[in-house]
């Protein structure tokens, strides 16, 4: 295996604990992910002992405050290591529920009133309570303004009907942030309302049957007659949009890592395979096509790898734009498709063999062009922005 590993410019952007920090990741993987792994995707699910476990050594919620059983390290640094660690070993499905839990809905609690962070930080911290947040509905995709789920104010309480679809940890979650109407006005007139495993109402439809990334339960939810607590609202009514708008660019960063750390490994054990493989008395690796195209992925990885680099340091500093996450996204992601596809070619047939980490590699990879935002969505994220510069002049 390559010793670069996911060096080069990476390793500018951490110091000595992230290093440390990631012996720990390592030693993680292989001892409580690899050998569960193929259980869990023939399972469709990740045992929850995946969260207990990485919240014992420290692997989630290392932002929540120390008064709440954390550790109280907010430098993302830290997330970024525990995605280039999974993303490179090819264990996407596991990255994908911790980096939800982590990445994605942790800063909404964050951010909640002090009762609602006292309640519910310590065992979302611990692992022992699997968050989700549902955004995305049947009839509409990354489209927030087209949501229709519905709360309607009754006391102290909503009155929560509606359907969502694609709901990661939709099987694990205990808590589960429900992006509702409760307005007309497409934008301003969200709200964020905490759901709870058991509330009467609220039901859990099947585990969506996904080409790849079997290990993440994916499902649908639908509400009916919830009853929700106005206590459980996280920030006031109506302007859920704008805590969702904070929060997209870390997503996608996120994403943005593990992509460009998935691509790095794959093109690794490809580089394995073609100097171990014979064709026509000679290693697969030293016929020119070979040779060439290895050229082109390694070129284009150390690329990715740079950039993203640099928008890893932007965001730690908070100047991280929406317009360069969405480019980190939309690159990596499209970058990561080639690379396993280009990979897998290499193999010949036996890249098309389940046995071959390639081939989980390949379906894996398709998704993260799609989730946290699709390519399309991105490229009108920044060519919106192109434009206004424009008008700005």
């Amino acid at each position: 295996m390559s010793t670069d590993r996911i060096g080069g410019p990476f390793r500018a952007v951490y110091q000595e604990g992230h290093e440390l920090f990631r012996q720990t990741v390592r030693a993680f993987i292989q001892k409580r992910v690899k050998p569960f792994d193929e259980k869990w995707e023939r399972a469709g699910v990740v045992d929850r002992s995946l969260y207990t476990d990485a919240g014992l050594q420290g692997l989630i919620g290392f932002e929540v405050p120390e008064e709440y059983g954390g550790a109280g390290v907010r430098d993302f640094r830290f997330n970024a290591v525990i995605q280039e660690e999974f993303g490179y070993a090819g264990y996407t499905s596991a990255a994908s529920c911790l980096s939800l839990h982590n990445d994605v809905v942790l800063p909404y609690f964050l951010a909640a009133n002090e009762e609602q962070r006292a309640r519910w930080l310590p065992t979302i911290g611990s692992g022992k309570t699997v968050t989700a947040i549902a955004m995305t509905e049947p009839g509409t995709g990354s489209d927030l303004a087209g949501i229709r789920t519905r709360a309607r104010r009754d006391g102290d309480e909503y009155v929560l009907d509606g359907a969502k679809t694609f709901i990661t940890s939709g099987q694990n979650a205990d808590l589960v942030i429900v992006v509702a109407r409760t307005a007309d006005h497409p934008h301003q007139g969200l709200t964020l309302l905490v759901v709870d495993r058991g509330m009467p109402g609220f039901q859990r439809g099947r585990n969506l049957d996904k080409i790849g990334q079997h290990g993440q339960d994916t499902s649908e939810l639908s509400f009916t007659g919830v009853r929700v607590p106005v206590a459980n609202r996280l920030g006031k009514e109506n302007e859920a949009f704008s805590w969702l708008m904070r929060n997209l660019p870390q997503e996608r960063l996120t994403i943005a890592v593990n992509a460009t750390a998935s691509a790095a490994g794959a093109l690794d054990r490809t580089l394995d395979y073609v100097t171990q493989r014979h064709a026509f008395g000679q290693p697969i690796g030293a016929f020119q096509n070979s040779k060439f195209l290895l050229a082109e992925l390694a070129t284009e990885v150390d690329l990715a790898r740079t950039f993203v680099a640099d928008c890893l340091a932007a965001h730690v500093a908070a100047q991280l734009t929406p317009q360069r996450a969405a480019k980190a996204k939309w690159w990596t992601t499209e970058l990561l498709t080639r690379v396993v596809d280009r990979c897998l070619q290499l193999h010949g047939g036996y890249g098309y063999m389940t046995e071959y980490p390639i081939a989980r590699s390949y379906v894996d990879a398709r998704v993260q062009t799609i989730y946290g935002g699709t390519t399309e969505i991105m490229k009108e994220i920044i060519g919106r922005d192109l434009l206004a510069s424009v008008d700005r002049r």
